[in-house]
């Protein structure tokens, strides 16, 4: 009840706060920064071993933990770790702390992945160490299919052609 007979006593008062705050608001609202993909600062790095003819299970055992052993030892700043096997594939995820600087990480990553294999099974090959950032990942899927055009035809349009719309049908 003070506040009412307080706007009532003084109103100019209120009436030059209301208007303060309505140009604060709108300057604030115009010199807000706007982006359509925002940086994320989520600090993951991929690791994608690949050993063909080996089950999900072998993969598990002979490449992911052996990786995920020596990473755990040589790495810094570790939050946790996903890894999945798949038949002659493993995927292992390493999440960062936010604080801790990418480039860093990746090389940290890739040195502690060429100390490994010499651990791994004759002829494995070194992995592919990725950034993993939240405006890397894909917004749409696109598919296509031709009665007339072969797979790899289908595939080299899709990598190497920018004009989509003047594909044969």
């Amino acid at each position: 009840m003070w506040l009412v007979r307080l706007a009532l006593s003084r109103p100019y008062t209120f009436i030059v706060m209301a208007l303060l705050i309505f140009i604060l608001g709108v300057l604030s609202i115009i010199k807000m920064p706007v982006d359509i993909f925002p940086s994320i600062k989520t600090p993951v790095v991929s690791v994608i071993w690949n050993y063909n003819g080996l089950s999900p299970e072998e993969m598990s055992g002979r490449i992911t933990a052996i990786f995920e052993r020596s990473i755990t030892t040589t790495v810094n700043n570790i939050e946790h770790i996903e890894s999945h096997s798949l038949i002659g594939m493993s995927i292992v995820k390493i999440y960062f702390y936010p604080t801790v600087e990418i480039s860093t990480a990746i090389s940290q990553v890739v040195s502690a992945s060429q100390f490994t294999l010499k651990w791994m099974p004759v002829g494995t090959l070194s992995p592919n160490v990725l950034s993993y950032d939240a405006s890397t990942v894909p917004i749409m899927k696109l598919v296509l299919s031709s009665k007339s055009l072969r797979e790899a035809k289908l595939f080299d349009l899709a990598n190497n052609f920018t004009g989509l719309c003047s594909l044969p049908h």
